[in-house]
């Protein structure tokens, strides 16, 4: 694999984790870097270890864990996209309220939307690929898209509130569909 298609792959990879960053963001009201920082090493680190589960398994566990990935990602999604939506209309005054960080529900969007990236990894095993230069620039563009996500849910979530945070939450979970009629596709 060369340089330019682990470029596109990367790019191809964070997509789902930079649509979750801007979920993230929606939810601040004023910038938070803390946050924004976590979100995306979050996002980062899953994205560039689920290619190694998968590099280290290789075609041992792919039936396996194929026959569960989408409806693991599509139950996740969907509940923190639910969870997202019933809170914007739970928050009396958002703009009094302050982003806390939910390790427990960043660790969830980041397993969700990291699972193909385990398929990746198998992928990467058949064709001998490089998995240390690989992971990290799946991490690193991952990161980078992650950060940026955050910046633009922050700014939409300023101008829109709550209907940011229904828009953010109903985004989830059509992610989390998309992922889950793919599985059938395949």
């Amino acid at each position: 694999m060369n340089t330019a298609e682990l470029l596109f792959l990367a790019l191809g990879l964070a997509t789902d984790a930079f649509s979750a960053s801007v979920c993230e963001g929606l939810k601040m009201k004023k910038t938070n870097y803390t946050g924004a920082f976590v979100t995306a090493l979050f996002f980062s680190v899953f994205q560039a270890f689920m290619p190694l589960v998968g590099y280290f398994f290789g075609v041992r566990f792919a039936d396996v864990t194929s026959a569960f990935e989408n409806w693991i990602a599509f139950i996740l999604l969907v509940i923190i996209g639910g969870k997202m939506i019933i809170e914007s209309f739970d928050n009396e005054d958002t703009d009094k309220t302050e982003y806390r960080i939910n390790l427990k529900e960043i660790t969830m969007l980041a397993v969700a939307t990291s699972i193909d990236a385990m398929a990746v990894g198998i992928v990467f095993s058949a064709q001998k690929t490089n998995i240390l230069t690989s992971v990290a620039v799946i991490g690193a563009v991952t990161f980078v898209l992650s950060l940026g996500g955050v910046s633009v849910g922050k700014r939409f979530g300023g101008r829109f509130g709550k209907k940011a945070e229904i828009f953010g939450g109903a985004v989830l979970i059509i992610i989390g569909v998309k992922l889950f009629v793919e599985g059938f596709i395949k």
